[in-house]
């Protein structure tokens, strides 16, 4: 699919990377054939992206013509081969959104099929609340997440500083469509990349609790990470379209 929307520009106030590691084995069966999991020392790594946009408007257009969305996207950290080179990014089977024109143009005028959700956020302190159930129930998440200074000792990244590479190289998604050949692309441009660590109280995820898509034991709760009020700019890319 081709779309000739223009770049995107706008500012992430708040997005929360809920990421679990995963069994390799329970990942493979979720991806498309032309995507393989990218691994931190034999885990693939899945998560949640909760994103808040702000002044959403093409390139150009004065911040008073944008609009502001929370949105919702359960990512899986891939890799796929291109001319001849390794590239990387995410593959995204599922986005939610409080937009309604979000919901509409998206997989229409804009890459990645939206779902509209409706979603409950409370933050005070730097204590963030976050709840979101979609309108085809489909899909449900909730986070309760306060300021950390480190990452769990259970995770399997080293160091704040490997996380943050690792999701760094992650900019480039391609969003799932009803063609099972087809990927939606999208590429995030931030204006600089910081991130901080976030303790996590509570995470439910109907996505990774769902027993089968995860056998027991398949998923695991790693890191949680936060970034805000960072300028960006979304593009879209051509589609991967693939025979099976």
């Amino acid at each position: 699919m081709k779309f000739g929307i223009p770049t995107m520009h706008g500012i992430i106030e708040r997005r929360m990377l809920v990421n679990f590691h995963v069994r390799p084995d329970a990942v493979r069966p979720l991806l498309p054939a032309f995507f393989r999991p990218k691994l931190v020392n034999g885990w693939a790594m899945a998560g949640i992206c909760l994103i808040r946009l702000k002044d959403m408007r093409p390139r150009g257009l004065p911040p008073a013509c944008g609009l502001a969305s929370e949105n919702a996207a359960h990512r899986i950290a891939v890799e796929w081969d291109e001319t001849g080179t390794t590239r990387e990014g995410v593959f995204i089977p599922r986005r939610d959104t409080s937009s309604r024109l979000q919901a509409f143009a998206g997989g229409r005028f804009f890459p990645g099929v939206h779902h509209s959700a409706k979603f409950e956020v409370n933050e005070q302190h730097g204590a963030i609340q976050l709840e979101m159930r979609s309108r085809d129930r489909m899909t449900a998440v909730k986070v309760n997440a306060r300021p950390a200074s480190l990452l769990p000792t259970t995770s399997v990244f080293a160091s704040l500083a490997d996380a943050s590479d690792f999701f760094a190289r992650g900019s480039v998604g391609y969003s799932a469509t009803e063609n099972p050949c087809c990927c939606d692309g999208l590429e995030l441009h931030t204006a600089f990349w910081e991130v901080e660590p976030l303790a996590v109280d509570l995470v439910e995820s109907s996505f990774f609790d769902d027993e089968s898509r995860f056998p027991k034991d398949a998923a695991h709760f790693d890191c949680a990470l936060l970034m805000r009020n960072i300028p960006h700019e979304w593009r879209a890319l051509p589609s991967i379209e693939r025979q099976l």
